[in-house]
């Protein structure tokens, strides 16, 4: 049995962008598959953002093709139409329509797609396909990410197996920077797009490594229908756990990391605002440099939380690491400094803020800010 969805092929390769890593794959169902999928809200979008809006508007894909290490962002209208090269070759390669091929790149912005490399790797790769592929495929997808993201799950006879990649500039809008989920279950374009938004929205746009939304997020989930139908209320549980995973993973693979920081947000007066202030607390520096350096220093936490746009009634709040509690009710708990400094040399840290009685609830996943995140990113193009 595999444990791949059926009728799903891939195949990735170099194709000589900058290095000799993997830096190219596709991803193809070998019949035309519902789809769904989310962008970025970045204005300075990818071009290849742009005419996968348009080749994903029917709710129908056939492949995704992707290509890392150079992101074809702020490329004006060549990037276009390089985009659009890629999606015409690939389509002429796996004799299909170019409106069912959705493109993706990442990695550097404002450089040309060195679009012939790509056009040159293309003729053959239909007979390169193989089943077993797809986390050769996560591994292509990565730019500064660590290691690569990948999750299979099965329910009865359906699989769904689920890609991501984003390690920096991870503050999602709607989606995190790539993530490709392909299954073989039998689900309407219209429903798939109503159970990935909502999935969507408890994991990937609940995720912040450096607060700078990405000009290339992504995420795109192919329903082939192979294994027939299934249990939509438990497929979209799967789903939801699956991204929440992969999201968490991107966390704790933030560019220069030691350590996934998750935040829990409660009694709030909804949702939005439970949301809005865990992100202020995983997009703090002051907080993510204290976490980094293992120092107890809660005030920085405080101070977050009452800069807040929403009114916070100060009285009522409660926080604790862990089960720590450092302040409760509007007053500091007993110092715990010491138990404090010991369960921050953890490399997972939770942090858990109660606002007071309101029904809305959030939870956020970053991760600290080290020295090697500067490193990473004042060396990027060099």
């Amino acid at each position: 049995m595999s444990t791949f969805p059926k009728g799903y092929k891939s195949c990735s390769l170099n194709a000589g962008i900058k290095d000799d890593t993997l830096d190219f794959t596709i991803l193809f169902s070998e019949v035309r598959a519902s789809a769904a999928a989310m962008f970025t809200k970045n204005q300075f979008c990818g071009a290849p953002v742009v005419v996968g809006k348009e080749h994903i508007a029917d709710g129908y894909l056939q492949a995704i093709a992707v290509n890392s290490k150079n992101a074809n962002v702020a490329t004006g209208e060549k990037g276009l139409e390089d985009t659009r090269k890629v999606t015409e070759a690939v389509a002429q390669e796996l004799s299909i329509d170019p409106k069912d091929v959705l493109p993706s790149s990442t990695g550097v912005i404002g450089v040309p797609l060195p679009v012939e490399k790509i056009l040159t790797a293309i003729p053959g790769l239909k007979n390169k396909l193989t089943e077993d592929g797809l986390e050769q495929s996560a591994k292509a997808i990565m730019t500064t990410d660590t290691y690569p993201k990948f999750r299979t799950r099965k329910m009865g006879n359906v699989t769904i197996s689920a890609m991501a990649k984003g390690s920096g500039m991870i503050e999602p809008n709607m989606a995190t920077m790539l993530s490709y989920i392909l299954t073989d279950a039998a689900i309407e374009p219209a429903q798939l797009q109503k159970m990935l938004k909502k999935a969507v929205d408890v994991s990937f746009n609940s995720v912040s490594v450096d607060g700078d939304t990405s000009t290339s997020d992504t995420v795109v989930l192919m329903a082939n229908g192979l294994a027939g139908e299934v249990n939509v209320t438990e497929f979209e549980t799967v789903l939801t756990d699956l991204c929440i995973e992969l999201a968490k993973e991107i966390a704790r693979d933030g560019e220069g990391a030691t350590k996934l920081v998750e935040v829990q947000v409660t009694g709030a007066d909804d949702h939005t605002v439970a949301k809005k202030i865990g992100k202020s607390i995983i997009n703090s520096p002051l907080v993510k440099t204290a976490i980094f350096g293992e120092d107890p220093n809660w005030g920085r936490i405080m101070s977050t939380i009452g800069n807040s746009e929403d009114k916070v009634n100060t009285a009522s709040v409660s926080v604790s690491f862990a089960d720590v509690y450092v302040f409760k009710n509007g007053a500091p708990a007993e110092d715990k400094r010491a138990e404090l400094a010991e369960y921050l040399k953890t490399d997972e840290v939770l942090i858990k803020i109660s606002l007071g009685d309101g029904p809305g609830a959030a939870t956020v996943w970053g991760c600290d800010l080290s020295y090697d995140y500067v490193k990473i990113n004042g060396e990027y193009t060099t």
